[in-house]
């Protein structure tokens, strides 16, 4: 009976080291094709990264006014930019595609991925099997401000 315990015990945690390795292998690829995607203009790669339904957003002040606010992108526009071209722009010498995942608990997961200009939060899901960006908080880093 014991042994038998011990074997199951063992074949869980072996399946659950599997699955973190798996959904760790996930988040990464999800972060970097969206970064990748970005400086590529692979508009596709940026699609395979994104939920639907995602939200990008940036807390900012505007320097007419004072007045703190969001400013808000979809899926779709992230997408249409990426596709445009905007991210190929960047100088070789300055992309950054650093991807750190912060956590993984069961089918959600946080992230950071340090790009050339900013730094942004990611919040993943796992969906339809899949690891999806659902939301991304981003900050500009000061140095790309002085620009």
């Amino acid at each position: 009976m014991m042994i038998l315990v011990a074997a199951a015990a063992l074949g869980l945690s072996a399946a659950a080291q599997a699955q973190t390795a798996a959904d760790s292998a996930g988040v990464r690829q999800a972060a970097l094709d969206y970064i990748e995607g970005w400086y590529a203009g692979d508009a596709g790669r940026m699609e395979r990264a994104l939920h639907p339904e995602l939200s990008k957003r940036i807390v900012g002040v505007n320097p007419q006014t004072g007045d703190t606010g969001l400013r808000n992108m979809t899926a779709e526009q992230l997408i249409q930019a990426t596709a445009a071209g905007y991210g190929t722009r960047t100088p070789p010498d300055q992309v950054r595609t650093e991807v750190t995942i912060l956590d993984i608990y069961e089918g959600t997961a946080s992230a950071r991925v340090d790009a050339s200009d900013w730094i942004d939060y990611m919040h993943l899901a796992e969906w339809k099997g899949e690891w999806k960006i659902i939301n991304v908080l981003w900050q500009v880093r000061p140095e790309a401000r002085q620009q």
